[in-house]
């Protein structure tokens, strides 16, 4: 029996108990649950009071069932369901396996990804840290002989032409990425994958190269997919497609394409505070042959990223170390390499700017200063607008902890006119950072710190 406001009348009992054996106050759960909300963009202001309305038998709305779930899941160390703790399961499926039919996998997402009416409830879905653990090696063997004894669902005779024509959308999908930010053409990229790729991938083909290109392919356009939704927040969509991506990638037998996956994945969890998982993601993207058989470039893309991760989780001398193998395997990329399109970003100024970013996270502020000058010196702002913006952001705010607000200051103005025309979700946090290390000098009628924090604010006005 429900009383007026909802509630059952006999309370939530699987979430009473659990949280009475774990030992977790609603005050925690609270202060957890609005962590894993912010990081789909959800501002909740979710306290005690709500926690005591869910005890009570209260359902939340159902984003909220999945971050509350979530939150447990991370606090616990092991994978809670909403329907395990009494709350109704959410329409969209967690991310909690990788997929075992890839194709069907895509094709769901995509479909999901494109319906406006759930769209919503995809994009604001909880971020699963349960989903990061490494598939087990009979899981890549499994991919790897599913695929090539899969039998053809379609007509359709998929050649060379097919797959030189999927390669070139990558390539112009990457670089309106990397111009314009991961909230530009996200659909189409979508779209494309779904139809004319998935379409590729259920036909027959040409030979083997052609059968294991294409799945390459549509690997790094699932990637390339994961990658902009991860630029824009929406963090379990990018969670989604990254281990479809990883999935397409052991179907190839592509261990360099699955390293340059588990790679971003590692990525995603340094930036959302997940250290532990993000070392174990960054380890099994440089482990085997998904490192051994990499170009050189593609190395020390890996390789930099675990120093990062190795940072983040504290391990200073280690991440020191990775970073000169990083720089080691850079320099020994020469430009007549047989190196994939994938990583044509990947240069000494993306270097200096992961490097960056690994030093001031081990706390070494004036060597970051350094670096992410390096970076911006270096960098063709005008093919790479997005990440010049983001990393003109992060020198202002190593600037600003240094003491230097105006010279923080001008360097804000810089990447503020960078940012114009970007959408990233990365980009809309340099502009709230800047406004959060301004806040304490505001009220000093400084013209420089007013005018720049009203630019920022216009910023984000016109960017939502």
């Amino acid at each position: 029996m429900s009383k007026p406001d909802g509630s059952s009348a006999a309370g939530n009992t699987a979430l009473r108990e659990l949280l009475k054996s774990e030992k977790v106050t609603y005050e925690t759960l609270a202060g957890l649950v609005r962590t894993v909300a912010a990081e789909t963009g959800n501002a909740l202001r979710t306290n005690r009071s709500a926690v005591a309305h869910w005890v009570a038998g209260s359902q939340p709305e159902e984003a909220t069932s999945g971050y509350i779930a979530e939150a447990l899941s991370r606090r616990l160390g092991r994978p809670i369901s909403p329907s395990d703790i009494g709350l109704a399961p959410a329409i969209v499926r967690e991310a909690t396996a990788w997929p075992e039919d890839t194709l069907a996998a895509l094709t769901e997402l995509g479909r999901l990804d494109l319906d406006m009416k759930r769209r919503r409830a995809l994009s604001t879905a909880a971020y699963s840290a349960a989903a990061l653990a490494v598939p087990d090696p009979g899981w890549w063997a499994q991919r790897a002989d599913g695929a090539a004894n899969q039998p053809t669902a379609s007509r359709r005779r998929v050649g060379h032409r097919d797959l030189e024509a999927v390669r070139d959308m990558v390539r112009l999908f990457s670089r309106i990425d990397q111009r314009h930010g991961g909230g530009h053409a996200r659909s189409a990229v979508v779209q494309y994958l779904t139809s004319d790729v998935a379409a590729y991938l259920s036909g027959s083909f040409a030979d083997e190269r052609v059968r294991s290109g294409m799945l390459s392919a549509a690997s790094e356009l699932a990637y390339v997919s994961g990658w902009m939704a991860f630029d824009n927040a929406e963090h379990s969509v990018a969670q989604k497609y990254f281990t479809v991506a990883v999935s397409l990638a052991a179907e190839a037998q592509d261990p360099p394409m699955a390293g340059h996956v588990l790679r971003a994945m590692a990525h995603q969890a340094v930036d959302l505070g997940q250290p532990r998982q993000a070392l174990h993601l960054a380890v099994a993207s440089m482990d085997g042959s998904r490192y051994a058989s990499a170009s050189p470039r593609e190395r020390a893309l890996l390789g930099v990223v675990h120093a990062r991760a190795l940072a983040a989780g504290g391990q200073k001398r280690a991440a020191a170390s990775a970073l000169i193998q990083a720089e080691d395997d850079l320099a020994a990329a020469g430009p007549n390499d047989d190196e994939p399109g994938r990583v044509f970003f990947f240069g000494e100024a993306s270097l200096a700017h992961e490097t960056a970013c690994t030093l001031r996270d081990s706390g070494d502020l004036n060597g970051a200063h350094r670096e992410f000058n390096r970076s911006v010196r270096t960098r063709t702002a005008s093919a790479f607008t997005r990440t010049h913006a983001v990393t003109l952001g992060y020198l202002g705010s190593v600037q600003a902890r240094q003491g230097a607000i105006e010279e923080a200051c001008s360097t804000w103005s810089k990447a503020l006119d960078a940012m114009d025309g970007i959408r990233s979700a990365r980009a809309r946090r340099t502009a709230l950072d800047m406004r959060r290390a301004l806040s304490p000098v505001r009220a000093r009628g400084i013209p420089v710190v007013s005018e720049l924090d009203r630019r920022a604010s216009t910023y984000l006005i016109e960017s939502a």
